[in-house]
């Protein structure tokens, strides 16, 4: 099964199963590091229902909001449907379906483990920020907990905060640094009862 598929069947219930993974903590630490200011454009990429897409709108930001699937999709559209400050687009990671320098932030909330070219997800975001944009992942670190693979279908087990930055740097973005969110990623396994604590990152840079 592909993440797209994957997704597609747990749309209507990822609300609930993603509030045991991750806290708003690691949201508050994304708006915190890129500084967002009220009135301002952002793109939530791999928006999934709208957990980053949520809490810009509460600070006043508009939102270009981009998922691989349409049924996350229309979750999000049905939960704000009475704002006028975002717009939806279906898009992938390799090609997203915003023009260059549209956006004063690109975010990326447990995202990138899913694509398949971390670099090349990376780039694109760039590739859509203004002049002085800030992009901002907020991702797992690298582990070795094999059913988030099997049964959540990760691409990626994780990275390594140094290949993070590197990423970064090469995709031309500058004022870079990775750090710790302060809190873990938590799942269990359905098969067997594994479970899994990974700590989350927060990785900045600017254009």
């Amino acid at each position: 099964m592909s993440s797209k598929v994957y997704f597609k069947e747990v749309a209507k219930e990822w609300d609930t199963m993603r509030q045991d993974f991750f806290s708003e903590s690691v949201r508050d630490k994304a708006y915190e590091v890129a500084d967002v200011k009220e009135g301002k454009l952002a793109a939530d990429i791999g928006a999934g229902t709208g957990f980053i897409t949520e809490g810009l709108l509460q600070k006043g930001l508009n939102v270009i909001a981009v998922d691989q699937s349409y049924e996350m999709i229309e979750e999000m559209k049905q939960k704000f449907n009475l704002s006028n400050q975002v717009e939806y687009r279906q898009g992938d990671a390799e090609k997203l379906p915003i023009d260059d320098v549209t956006v004063d932030y690109a975010m990326a909330n447990m995202y990138l483990h899913h694509v398949e070219d971390p670099l090349i997800a990376i780039k694109e975001m760039v590739r859509i920020l203004k002049p002085s944009g800030k992009l901002v992942i907020t991702d797992l670190d690298q582990h070795n907990h094999e059913f988030l693979r099997t049964e959540q279908h990760d691409r990626w087990m994780g990275f390594d905060r140094k290949d993070i930055e590197n990423w970064f740097v090469e995709a031309g973005l500058s004022n870079v640094f990775v750090d710790c969110v302060g809190g873990n990623c938590c799942a269990t396994s359905s098969c067997g009862g594994e479970s899994a604590s990974i700590s989350i990152f927060v990785a900045y840079g600017e254009k």
